[in-house]
């Protein structure tokens, strides 16, 4: 995606207050994680949303810049302890802060950097332009995401035991998981424009619906995406066991003889390839890949409809490029 030079302002003026956090320098080992954790990088699309938001509803970017900052500590924050729990040695190429340090400097360093999200919040409990009402709504945004995407863990987490998760159920986890930080991204974006109810709605779905497309779009990628882009072989998913929307509607499509054969493989703790190989050509003769695909195109188009409810100007316009971006994504 060429980066535009709306998008290069508001990702430096993003990274900017990122970079220049007054975090204090002892104790080293609450203080120098945290750092890390941010430093490492990212794409920083949360709080470009909340930026975008803003803008689209005609706020001032200034003042979205705490929302923005917020969700992008918390989004880090997730990630730190997610490693934890994964025991994943790498984050973003670069050894994870679990094995960068240990398991309890993460997760102290994880509570410090969830408390200093919180604290971003408070300038709109200063700012003259917010009332109490503007103040509260920000911070039960914000904390409605947050147990929300602490219950879309533990749904994933109670997945991994589980034979039958259902299509709904494993829609509610990524709507937690992986949707809710972008559904607040958003919504917190318009509240710091003042935006009425109606219109901080919309970019809750919004947020909601890229999450979901997003998500689903990566377990088909996983399935058909050239393994030289996306950065894993095909099948990957299946062969760590994964459930995903592709392997749960495969399961609810099968036959028994399929459906033993497609279990089988997900449970086998080291699958041969030939047995992976066999169930990306089940989910074909299922239909499976070619109605995930146009369930995703559904989901991003609905997208698209939301943000046609906003007046047109520079920040709707780099929105909608986005959603284009995401959806012709091929890694």
């Amino acid at each position: 995606m060429s980066t535009t030079e709306l998008q290069k302002h508001l990702l430096q003026q993003i990274e900017n207050r990122l970079q220049n956090l007054d975090l204090p320098a002892k104790p080293e080992t609450l203080y120098q994680p945290f750092r890390y954790a941010i430093e490492v990088g990212g794409k920083r699309i949360r709080p470009l949303l909340t930026l975008l938001a803003a803008g689209m509803c005609k706020g001032n970017i200034e003042k979205a810049l705490p929302a923005a900052v917020a969700v992008e500590i918390l989004h880090n924050f997730t990630l730190v302890h997610d490693d934890i729990m994964d025991s994943a040695e790498t984050r973003r190429g670069e050894p994870s802060v679990f094995k960068k340090w240990n398991e309890n400097v993460a997760i102290l360093s994880g509570d410090v950097m969830f408390a200093r999200a919180m604290s971003e919040l408070a300038f709109y409990g200063n700012d003259p332009a917010y009332s109490k009402e503007d103040f509260s709504m920000m911070y039960g945004r914000f904390l409605k995401a947050v147990t929300t995407v602490c219950e879309g863990q533990a749904l994933d987490m109670e997945f991994v035991d589980r034979k039958d998760v259902s299509l709904n159920e494993y829609i509610e986890m990524i709507s937690g998981k992986t949707a809710a930080l972008l559904s607040a991204s958003l919504e917190m974006g318009g509240i710091s424009a003042n935006i009425d109810t109606e219109y901080r709605n919309y970019l809750s779905q919004l947020g909601l619906d890229m999450g979901i497309a997003f998500q689903i779009q990566d377990d088909l990628l996983d399935a058909i995406a050239d393994p030289e882009k996306f950065g894993k072989r095909p099948g990957g998913d299946i062969f760590e066991g994964k459930k995903t929307y592709l392997t749960i509607l495969a399961l609810e499509r099968a036959n028994e003889e399929q459906k033993a054969f497609i279990t089988k493989t997900l449970l086998d703790k080291d699958p041969a390839g030939e047995s992976v190989e066999s169930v990306l050509k089940l989910m074909e003769e299922l239909n499976v890949i070619e109605d995930v695909a146009l369930y995703i195109e559904k989901r991003y188009r609905a997208c698209n409809t939301l943000i046609n409810k906003f007046p047109d100007s520079e920040y709707k316009k780099e929105l909608q490029n986005l959603l284009i971006f995401l959806q012709n994504r091929d890694h």
